[in-house]
């Protein structure tokens, strides 16, 4: 391809304004967030977030924050322009507000149309601005004391950047995920979030452990534990609610919600020392200040890294705060060293699989066999929990679904609530017919006809949480968590069972994991058990090596 010799040239304004409103607002939630972070600069004790056709159609955030005054609202929509921050240069290196570039409503109004209305509490009348692209209009109206913002038709005049966005059921469920971490940071304050005309999120004023149970639940925020140190503040969960991924361990620095680097969520492990197994990952909200020399927020597009000066120092304050917080209670004790499961890691087909006999039952719950010359030790409950997990997957294409007798009422909280709309047709081709019923509530009308009888207590609530949670394969979590239940539990092993049970477990297709990916045997060398007790073993003797050693 022959190469193309061009001269510089500097862009008009109307192209170079298109480029920059999209390192502000690519997306309705870049929107979401700049308005949030306006109404949190202005003292806001009120947020109410209204979103319509997934924030492309309308993106709407009242307040009751201070307003803007009449005299300055003229330059609330022009670039640049901020009371947030002094226009002396030194002033960048000094910020201590969420917002401080001036550019959230400059972008919104070049990607969208933007009206504001605006009141301070101490004026009479209020001010409102009708901005998109370069047309402002500016006019008297009456309205309470705070700031409301609208922006409409995001990226109408705009049909390439239109084309690229999510689905509405997409940006909703990052909508709802983003006000679920501004809550958990900022929990005394009053919270709403609406989605086409139906509340998703709500949250009363509280501390954190209340904002944790708003996000995620009463039974995940009875489960954690306070943090209160120096420069650290907030909750951390008992060491058995923990989760494979580190999606539910946020953080905020002075107020602002960001994405931790490395070191702090590895701060945070170290502080459990072994009472976390290893993989997993704690859920955790914690508030870290700072002084403002000491960070940089202006290092992101969206601002949602920041750069810490002394980020070693910070890392050490968080692990000790959460050690502490851990040692206040009677959990926080050192816990076995967990031993790694056998080899091979990847999948293995059935045939891998040794013939095994049974020699033993150990606390009615470990199964001892030999094989391959040999010892194995079987988790029973694990075993059986990977045989029936693979008989469920079977028998699930196999059978139609199961039409209840009556619809049931399951409450949703708001990420659940997003997720039914995003996974609704996908949750149907299965045999899960879920509709939402709106006010936080879902209609069960049918479920999978190979889970109907399945004895598990709370078992259309089991389903449904498992559908709706945040795996990325709803189908495989819900017949994880149903093939657990009913597995066997320690008591409960017998010899007559094991034999059943190891039976099972050398007929799957991959018999070294349970489908939460905790190891089924365990496996000791003979070689290895008789180099512990200072001898050879029968292989080395085999090898007539073992002259003497008897």
């Amino acid at each position: 391809m022959p190469t193309l010799t061009r001269t510089i040239a500097i862009l008009p304004p109307e192209v170079a304004r298109l480029i920059a409103a999209g390192e502000v607002v690519s997306r309705p939630l870049d929107v979401v967030r700049e308005l949030l972070e306006n109404a949190l600069d202005a003292g806001a004790t009120r947020l109410e977030v209204e979103v319509e056709g997934g924030g492309l159609r309308l993106v709407r955030v009242r307040d009751n924050g201070s307003g803007i005054p009449a005299e300055s609202v003229s330059l609330a929509a022009v670039r640049h322009a901020t009371s947030k921050l002094s226009p002396k240069p030194a002033a960048a290196l000094h910020v201590t507000t969420l917002g401080f570039r001036g550019e959230a409503l400059w972008a919104a109004a070049q990607a969208g149309q933007l009206h504001l209305v605006t009141r301070p509490a101490s004026q009479v009348g209020a001010s409102e601005v009708l901005a998109h692209g370069d047309e402002v209009t500016v006019s008297r109206t009456s309205a309470p004391a705070g700031t409301t913002v609208s922006v409409s038709n995001l990226f109408a005049a705009l049909p390439a950047r239109l084309r690229t966005q999510a689905s509405p059921a997409a940006e909703v469920r990052e909508i709802t995920a983003l006000m679920g971490r501004y809550v958990l940071h900022h929990p005394e304050l009053h919270w709403r979030l609406t989605v086409d005309g139906e509340v998703r999120l709500t949250h009363a004023p509280a501390d954190t452990r209340g904002a944790v149970a708003s996000v995620y639940g009463p039974l995940s925020s009875n489960r954690v534990l306070n943090v209160d140190a120096v420069g650290v503040s907030g909750v951390v969960s008992r060491p058995e609610l923990t989760r494979a991924r580190r999606d539910r361990m946020h953080f905020s620095v002075n107020g602002r919600p960001v994405l931790a680097p490395p070191e702090l969520e590895k701060a945070v492990l170290e502080g459990y020392g072994e009472l976390l197994p290893a993989g997993a990952a704690p859920l955790c909200v914690l508030n870290l200040t700072v002084a403002p020399e000491d960070h940089n927020p202006n290092v992101h597009p969206a601002k949602q890294v920041v750069a810490l000066a002394d980020l070693p120092d910070v890392a050490a304050r968080v692990r000790e705060a959460v050690a502490e917080a851990l040692a206040a209670h009677p959990l926080a004790r050192a816990a076995p060293a967990l031993i790694a499961p056998p080899e091979p890691t990847t999948p293995a087909q059935r045939g891998n699989f040794p013939e095994l006999t049974l020699v033993g039952v150990y606390q009615a719950l470990y199964l001892l066999a030999q094989g391959e010359g040999d010892l194995w030790v079987i988790d029973a409950h694990a075993a059986h929990e990977r045989a029936l997990f693979e008989r469920l997957t079977r028998e699930l294409g196999a059978a139609p679904s199961h039409d209840l007798p009556e619809p049931e009422l399951l409450h949703l909280n708001p990420e659940q609530v997003a997720r039914l709309h995003e996974r609704s047709a996908d949750l149907q081709a299965w045999g899960l017919n879920l509709e939402d019923f709106g006010a936080g509530l879902a209609r069960l009308r049918s479920v999978p006809a190979a889970l109907s009888a399945l004895a598990v207590p709370r078992l259309h609530a089991e389903i449904v949480e498992a559908a709706l949670g945040d795996s990325p394969d709803p189908r495989r979590e819900v017949l994880a968590r149903l093939a657990c239940a009913p597995a066997l539990k320690a008591g409960m092993l017998d010899w007559e069972r094991g034999l059943t049970v190891l039976a099972a477990l050398q007929a799957c297709e991959q018999p070294w994991a349970c489908p939460h990916g905790r190891p089924t045997v365990l496996r000791l060398s003979e070689r290895d058990l008789a180099h512990a007790f200072g001898r050879r073993s029968v292989r080395d003797v085999a090898r007539g090596r073992d002259e003497g050693r008897r």
